[in-house]
C-alpha cells in the first residue's frame, strides 16, 4: 500500500530517522507503478571534507536503498527546483531544509539572503506542486536557547520556516528514533 500524501513535511532531530521514512515512502511510490518516478532535490555543499565524505557516504546509501531515484543538487533556487522537477507521476524529495535554510543565512561565502521571500515562494510551490512532495527538515527548537545572536536567529527562522512549511503541507510527521508520529493529516 503506497503511504504517500500529496505534501508531507517530516521533521526531527538529527538522525531520528527524517531521511529514511522520505526514502521509504520514495519507494513506495517507485514500486506502485512503472511509470513512477522519484527525485531527491539535495540541498547540502560540500564545504569541506568531512561533509564531502559524509554527502557520497548518503549517496551510495540512497541508491541501494532506493535505486531509481534521481539526484539534483540545489542549494539555493529550492522552490524553482520543485516546479522544475514536480508532475504527476513524480515524487519530489527535498533534503534538507535546514541545510536550504543554512545556505541563505549563513553561507560559506559570507553573502547571506532574506530568507522571508524564498521561504514564501517555496510554500507557494509545495501547494502547486503536480505531483507529490516530501520534505525533510530538522526540529531544532527542543533544547535550551543558544547563547549567540546569530544561532539564536537561526534557531528563530528555522522555527518560522518549519510552521509555514507545516502549514503548506497536507501531511506532518515527526520522527523520533525512528519511529513517526503524525501530527497533521490523516492517519494510514
Amino acid at each position: 500500500m503506497v503511504d504517500v500524501a500529496r505534501s508531507e513535511f517530516i521533521l526531527g532531530g538529527q538522525k531520528s530517522g527524517k531521511s529514511r521514512r522520505a526514502e521509504m515512502l520514495a519507494r513506495q511510490w517507485l514500486g506502485a507503478r512503472a511509470t513512477h518516478r522519484a527525485v531527491l532535490i539535495a540541498t547540502g555543499q560540500a564545504w569541506d571534507e568531512e561533509m564531502r565524505e559524509r554527502i557520497a557516504r548518503h549517496q551510495r546509501d540512497r541508491a541501494v536503498r532506493v535505486p531509481g531515484m534521481a539526484t539534483v543538487e540545489e542549494p539555493l533556487a529550492l522552490a524553482e527546483a520543485l516546479r522544475q522537477h514536480s508532475a504527476p507521476h513524480t515524487l519530489v524529495v527535498v533534503d534538507c531544509l535546514t541545510l536550504w535554510l543554512t545556505n541563505l543565512l549563513m553561507p560559506m561565502d559570507g553573502v547571506s539572503v532574506e530568507a522571508a521571500e524564498p521561504a514564501r515562494a517555496l510554500c507557494g510551490a509545495i501547494e502547486q506542486a503536480a505531483g507529490p512532495v516530501v520534505l525533510v527538515g530538522n526540529e531544532i527548537g527542543l533544547g535550551v536557547i543558544p547563547m549567540g545572536r546569530e544561532v539564536r536567529a537561526f534557531v528563530d527562522a528555522l522555527g518560522g520556516l518549519n510552521q509555514a512549511v507545516a502549514a503548506a503541507c497536507e501531511r506532518v510527521t515527526l520522527m523520533a528514533a525512528g519511529l513517526p508520529l503524525r501530527l497533521k493529516g490523516h492517519h494510514a
